[in-house]
């Protein structure tokens, strides 16, 4: 932890006599047209040496300006032609103060660095919040605020309050347009839970903390679950519009028709989880490698996910598409489902 000082130099403060000044016919801009040009210097011309180009400045020796009474020993010139010391005019003090101002929203600011050895900066400033809150008393007009990376976390979560709505919304409204049924479409989205679980599983295991880049990884593991459920149920609609297009169905031939489909799923499903977990491993065990604290976090919470999505994909899915058909078969309204007539009508 680095605190940045706020008084590191000292300033010549020249504070001005104005009745004694008007005395002499003097005005402030006179005395400060003497400080401007005897203490700070005036660029009179340029020296040109080759390429280089060198400003000429003008002003009072060192010796003349070193010290505070020497300072004073400065002479202006009057009106009446007459030169007095700058100390008859002005009060010239030295007074300690920063050697830069900051300023943040209008306000003084001073700084403090923290270097933190952890990428938790949410949970360090929540508990370096309450040990402030328990041991500092601001004074009025003033006011503490945390910056820097934390304040890009709380951007980053901002939006992403807005970024993860809108997803879920747009996977919903593409599979409804997809299967026209309310119910197959929510059925779809409990892959995305059981993904989520796995993948928040694995990121407990591997410590990692929430943040943009596990972020993204969940949104991919989305489109993945839910991509795999569209086959599945896909599937198992074709395997049922075929004994539909044979006729009534009843309880057994639903039955049927979920297992035929269902198994018909079992080795591509397989084929999708092991290529994708074994296409990101490598990423686990390359550590200190360019861009792998990128890919890292982006990894693990699809590697988690894919495991249990397929729990999901393989075992609930089709469980929840049976009950579904079977209520249809109860209320007299299945009949082919958009995916399958149009699978019909192409072939």
């Amino acid at each position: 932890m680095f605190a940045e000082r706020v008084a590191q130099g000292f300033y010549v403060n020249i504070n001005v006599n104005r009745e004694v000044a008007a005395r002499y016919g003097l005005t402030v801009g006179d005395v400060q047209r003497l400080v401007t040009s005897g203490m700070g210097g005036e660029n009179i011309a340029v020296t040109v040496q080759g390429r280089d180009r060198f400003p000429i400045n003008v002003r009072y020796l060192r010796d003349y300006r070193d010290d505070l009474e020497a300072l004073r020993q400065m002479l202006v010139m009057t009106p009446a032609r007459a030169q007095i010391p700058i100390g008859e005019v002005a009060d010239i003090t030295l007074s300690p103060g920063p050697s830069m101002v900051r300023d943040e929203d209008a306000q003084l600011t001073a700084y403090v660095f923290i270097d933190l050895t952890t990428s938790d900066f949410g949970g360090y400033v929540s508990r370096a919040q309450r040990a402030l809150n328990a041991k500092l008393r601001m004074p009025p007009g003033y006011s503490l605020k945390w910056s820097s990376e934390y304040e890009f976390e709380l951007r980053a979560k901002k939006r992403l309050t807005l970024i993860l709505p809108a997803v879920i919304a747009a996977i919903f409204v593409l599979l409804f347009m997809l299967f026209a049924s309310i119910p197959e479409t929510l059925i779809l989205l409990f892959p995305c839970a059981f993904a989520l679980t796995g993948g928040l599983l694995l990121q407990y295991l591997m410590g990692f903390n929430f943040s943009v880049a596990v972020a993204v990884g969940y949104i991919a593991l989305f489109g993945i679950a839910v991509e795999t459920g569209v086959v599945m149920i896909i599937f198992l609609d074709e395997a049922l519009d075929l004994r539909l297009t044979k006729g009534t169905v009843d309880h057994s031939e639903i039955e049927a028709a979920t297992i035929e489909g269902a198994v018909h799923r079992l080795r591509p499903k397989l084929m999708t989880v092991f290529v994708v977990i074994l296409s990101l491993a490598p990423i686990f065990f390359e550590h200190g490698s360019i861009g792998n604290d990128v890919m890292e976090p982006i990894a693990v919470p699809i590697v988690g996910g894919m495991v249990t999505s397929s729990i999901a994909v393989l075992i609930l899915l089709p469980v929840l598409f049976a009950i579904i058909k079977e209520r249809a078969l109860h209320r007299a309204i299945l009949r082919p489902s958009a995916v399958g007539a149009l699978q019909t009508a192409r072939e």
